[in-house]
């Protein structure tokens, strides 16, 4: 899978991005996404800062594909597998990187996901960690969770 997806960055114009990078700013790249509940909204955040921060003369086509390199595994793997090869047969064409985004973020987060979030709201305690720590960590439960009851 991924000398396929090197070989149609290679296609595009071979990752022209990265003489474009810039090489003093340290970002972390996301973690591999499997499809796991709870996880895929950091994903696309992470995704996001990157390309916003790295790959800035990137087309949309690699961006697309360098996101798909970090979709592995799981239930991701396959829909990755459909993606591709309906990028490859021209069926789906992304206008930006964030259209894609919204996109994967849409076949992954649902009912399950928020119900993964609500229940770690329940869950959550301060235990030794700072106040200010707690309250930014139950602001993004609530957010993540979609919670619409009063607080």
């Amino acid at each position: 899978m991924q000398v396929q997806i090197q070989a149609l960055l290679a296609a595009e114009g071979g990752g022209t991005w990265e003489a474009t990078a810039r090489p003093h700013v340290k970002v972390a790249k996301p973690a591999i996404f499997s499809g796991k509940a709870g996880k895929v909204g950091g994903f696309v955040n992470v995704c996001k800062l990157y390309i916003r921060m790295k790959m800035g003369g990137a087309t949309v086509v690699e961006q697309v594909y360098w996101i798909l390199s970090h979709v592995q595994g799981g239930s991701a793997d396959i829909w990755k597998e459909n993606i591709m090869e309906e990028l490859e047969a021209g069926e789906v064409e992304y206008k930006t990187a964030e259209e894609f985004l919204i996109s994967l973020k849409k076949e992954f987060e649902g009912e399950e996901e928020e119900a993964v979030k609500a229940a770690e709201l329940r869950k959550l305690e301060q235990g030794g960690r700072m106040m200010e720590e707690f309250v930014q960590e139950f602001k993004r439960a609530v957010r993540e969770s979609r919670y619409e009851g009063m607080l």
